[in-house]
């Protein structure tokens, strides 16, 4: 039986330059710190920009950490100013669930942890892409490199043991999407240029 796939670099168009000019706007709203701070040490912040219908009037900490199942999903006011995120989440055929920017400051370290039950194999998908990123941000899932860089759409495997350190001066942003894992997902990550088991070929690469 074969392991389950660590992480994957799908094979879908990124219009960085437009989620950057998206960024400039939302860094200069209140972002709201990591409510799970066992996790982490130094400052990990989120911008929710979906989130369960029914929490669409409330308080940004529900938008942002609600845990409950839901299926009715709803864009925030910040995603529906921020047309470069539109776009990108547009050309995502997948139902969408949660979407939201995370932000990982210098020195910052979120500590090795899983996110039970997020993963290809449970039916749900959680895809990374950097907008701001740099040498110095190590990103570990499974106890193997993820080799991301600004720019890049990923699927990473959160149900199994990840850790992320920003050794660096500078903000990580990532923008983190959970999908329902249908078929054209499921085909996307399958075929990707990265291969099983987390570990990347030189050879495959573009």
């Amino acid at each position: 039986m074969t392991d389950p796939l660590s992480f994957a670099r799908l094979d879908i168009s990124v219009d960085l330059p437009a989620l950057k000019a998206d960024l400039q706007r939302i860094r200069e709203l209140p972002w709201l710190n990591h409510v799970n701070q066992r996790d982490y040490s130094g400052e990990w912040d989120v911008m929710p920009l979906r989130c369960p219908a029914h929490y669409r009037e409330a308080h940004p900490i529900l938008q942002g950490f609600a845990i409950e199942c839901c299926d009715d999903w709803v864009d925030l006011p910040v995603l529906e100013q921020s047309p470069g995120l539109q776009r990108l989440l547009a050309s995502l055929p997948c139902p969408l669930k949660s979407v939201r920017l995370m932000r990982l400051r210098p020195g910052a370290e979120i500590k090795p942890h899983r996110d039970h039950g997020v993963s290809l194999e449970h039916g749900e998908v959680r895809l990374h892409v950097p907008i701001e990123s740099h040498e110095l941000l190590e990103f570990w899932v499974n106890d193997h490199l993820v080799p991301m860089q600004e720019g890049e759409l990923w699927y990473l495997n959160v149900d199994q043991t990840h850790t992320v350190i920003n050794q660096g001066d500078c903000d990580r942003i990532n923008l983190v999407i959970d999908c329902v894992a249908d078929e054209w997902l499921r085909e996307k990550i399958e075929t990707s240029q990265l291969t099983c088991q987390g570990r990347y070929f030189n050879e495959l690469c573009p």
